[in-house]
């Protein structure tokens, strides 16, 4: 279901922040957010535009939402332990100069599933592509053990795919494409945790040695030689 809200201006204008100068308020943003009542969110991490008009954001996780002393459940943040975390989509009203838009959660990590069971958790980096393909990158534990991952979603039906997997104790960050979009690089940041008792990847995989695992960008192509994630 889609709402609409008003954006709230961040600046010395504003009444609720009078006494704040301009440099406080561009470095206690946060605290001036607060201050004005916005929404609190569950760890927002990156954000991506899409065709349209559309945008996301993903939030992480949140185990606290709910708790004694914690922000409380509403509308934008529906799950009191969010240890899964969500996505939400918004359009403003005026290609993005607008002071009011519409906003629906894109999905809930908690709802999406495979034959495995839960098919991922805490999402992270995200990325819309021409077609408006939704990739999404994550950083945190995943169900079932996994390890952390890539997956696209179709923006309209909202079905995931897993496109990609991670080695363990690694992070799945940061995502581009050629102009074509036929190969797409990938990061993973930590493998093992920097552990080399966890893996001493990429060194297995090129066929070098070393224990120590490094961070590492992924080249992907697929066999047919089509656009990645379609």
């Amino acid at each position: 279901m889609k709402e609409r809200c008003t954006l709230l201006e961040l600046s010395t204008k504003n009444p609720l922040l009078a006494g704040w100068s301009i440099e406080k308020i561009l470095i206690q943003t946060r605290s001036a957010a607060d201050a004005v009542g916005a929404t609190k969110m569950d760890r927002p991490e990156w954000v991506a535009a899409g065709p349209g008009g559309n945008m996301y954001v993903t939030l992480t996780n949140n185990t606290q939402r709910g708790t004694v002393g914690k922000a409380s459940v509403n509308s934008a943040n529906p799950t009191a332990v969010n240890s899964n975390g969500h996505i939400i989509r918004w359009k403003d009203a005026n290609k993005h100069i607008g002071t009011t838009f519409n906003w629906e959660i894109f999905v809930l990590a908690n709802n999406v599933k495979d034959a495995g069971g839960q098919m991922f958790g805490s999402p992270d980096g995200i990325w819309v592509d021409p077609d408006g393909r939704v990739f999404v990158q994550t950083d945190g534990t995943q169900p079932g053990g996994s390890n952390d991952q890539m997956l696209v979603a179709d923006p309209v039906t909202r079905e995931f795919k897993r496109l990609f997997t991670g080695v363990k104790g690694c992070e799945v960050t940061g995502v581009a494409t050629t102009p074509d979009r036929k190969t797409m690089f990938v990061n993973l940041q930590h493998p093992g945790d920097g552990s080399p008792a966890v893996t001493n990847f990429p060194e297995f995989f090129i066929g070098a040695s070393g224990p120590v695992p490094r961070d590492c960008t992924i080249v992907i192509t697929r066999n047919n030689g089509g656009i990645i994630g379609s």
